[in-house]
């Protein structure tokens, strides 16, 4: 796999680009268009993107590991089976997204609007989502275990087959959401209620 180290990428244009088995440590993108781009097996680590306009890009079996994302575009983004372990991103457009598999642990996506967003099947074991708008997201299948749910807007969301140990009901947005047998248990006990 060529390895691309400590480089500066400033207005290039990889519009409709494929790339594939490849990897960039600390390697920065400034005002690069990724729009159309397809990665597959492609390695991200400790990068920095800034104002990367990544709308309709598709990536498959991809790592984003600890880059941060300021001011970048993912409308129409999809997401397959991609790690994007300890990522943040910052004032970024988010929506509409389409995420299927992978992991998105311990990243930040605190207060960013994520409404009409699908997450399915993802492992997000402790990602911040303090203060996103979720409202008529999917979030099925996720593992939330030890997130940070606090002031979440989840209006309208299917929440089916998550986990929503971390869920505290009195400082999140619930109303209309869909939740299975199981959570609603959980639900209940987070409330002070005894199920019997």
């Amino acid at each position: 796999m060529e390895t691309i180290e400590d480089t500066e990428f400033r207005g290039d244009d990889w519009y409709g680009d494929e790339l594939t088995e490849r990897a960039y440590k600390r390697c920065t993108f400034s005002q690069v268009d990724m729009t159309e781009a397809s990665t597959r097996g492609v390695v991200f680590e400790d990068c920095v993107f800034h104002n990367v306009r990544f709308n309709a890009s598709r990536h498959t079996d991809s790592a984003f590991l600890r880059c941060s994302f300021k001011s970048c575009n993912f409308f129409d983004a999809d997401f397959d089976g991609c790690k994007m372990t300890g990522s943040q991103f910052g004032q970024s457009v988010m929506r509409p997204l389409r995420v299927e598999g992978g992991d998105w642990s311990f990243a930040s996506l605190h207060g960013r609007d994520l409404t009409g967003a699908v997450f399915r099947n993802v492992r997000m074991r402790e990602v911040d989502l303090t203060a996103a708008n979720l409202s008529g997201a999917t979030l099925t299948n996720v593992d939330l275990s030890g997130a940070a749910l606090g002031e979440v807007n989840l209006t309208g969301a299917d929440l089916r087959g998550s986990d929503l140990t971390s869920l505290d009901p009195l400082t999140v947005r619930l109303r209309d959401a869909v939740i299975d047998g199981d959570q609603a248990v959980v639900v209940a006990q987070a409330l002070g209620l005894k199920v019997q």
